[in-house]
């Protein structure tokens, strides 16, 4: 266990949050982790290269790699190796590895999305879980990836070419806060019986007081999720998927489209930490 007189000073609001979702000891291991350097990790694309070649490559290079158990693209790297090394080889150049934390990895892999499907990827950029999605479908399936910002739809764009996604429209477009009229005319998967979401929104304060993004991010949450229910087929499979560190951020949003949706809506358990653990950095 780390010194945590060594952990920077967080906000008073991060802090009460943690300690409402965890025990002590968790609390202290998560906090911990925020001082510890994150090894850096990365997805092979599978739209351009094969894993054995890439892991050639990075070998030529000396940079020691090992697989995660729940990905057969997932690596991270296992000795000093930084971000900036592997961005300097032809395999990063190329757009054959995306630098991508596992925890990004995640939620396309519980979400598994299937070729022919339609998918509404909400909050997309940069575009590692969009890529992510594409290379699982290997360009299969049909992806519209929506950004609010123009800057970082820019940046979404290039990485969605770069990475040789073809089946990905890019909108710069609030859809959460778009009418449900709006919603249709561009995401016309009401029709489909197999469409799914992904989302997910973020928000933090360094100021140590109560953030009022974050109540605007969990209502955006729920309205998210009420637009694919209002979106899809009635008969359709709907899924969305998203990740968090609080349980109120997914358990409450899961509960409110329950409650407006009744049978349409199923709750789903968050992921087993044990079932799909991520490698520990050496704290």
């Amino acid at each position: 266990m780390p010194n945590l007189n060594d952990v920077p000073t967080l906000p008073s609001y991060l802090m009460e949050r943690l300690s409402a979702c965890y025990s002590q000891e968790q609390t202290d291991r998560i906090c911990a982790g925020y001082a510890a350097q994150r090894a850096v990790s990365f997805r092979v694309n599978t739209l351009k290269a094969a894993v054995p070649a890439v892991l050639e490559q990075l070998q030529t290079a000396g940079i020691a790699t090992t697989p995660v158990a729940w990905s057969e693209t997932a690596f991270f790297c296992t000795d000093s190796t930084t971000e900036a090394q592997l961005q300097a080889l032809s395999c990063y150049e190329n757009g054959e590895i995306y630098l991508q934390s596992l925890s990004s990895m995640l939620p396309p892999i519980v979400l598994q999305p299937q070729p022919k499907q339609e998918i509404l990827d909400m909050t997309a950029a940069p575009g590692g879980k969009t890529t992510q999605m594409a290379a699982m479908t290997q360009n299969q399936a049909n992806i519209m990836a929506c950004e609010l910002h123009a800057i970082r739809a820019e940046k979404l764009k290039y990485n969605v070419e770069k990475q040789g996604a073809k089946r990905v429209t890019v909108s710069i477009t609030d859809f959460a806060g778009c009418s449900m009229q709006r919603q249709r005319n561009a995401f016309p998967a009401h029709r489909s019986r197999s469409a799914k979401f992904l989302s997910g929104f973020g928000a933090k304060n360094s100021q140590g007081t109560a953030c009022p993004a974050e109540k605007s991010n969990i209502s955006a949450e729920k309205k998210s999720g009420d637009g694919l229910f209002h979106l899809l087929h009635p008969a359709g499979r709907k899924r969305r998927t998203g990740c968090s560190d609080f349980k109120d951020r997914t358990s409450g949003t899961a509960a409110h489209c329950i409650l407006r949706h009744g049978n349409a809506a199923t709750a789903a358990e968050p992921i087993c930490r044990n079932a799909m653990r991520l490698p520990r950095c050496p704290i």
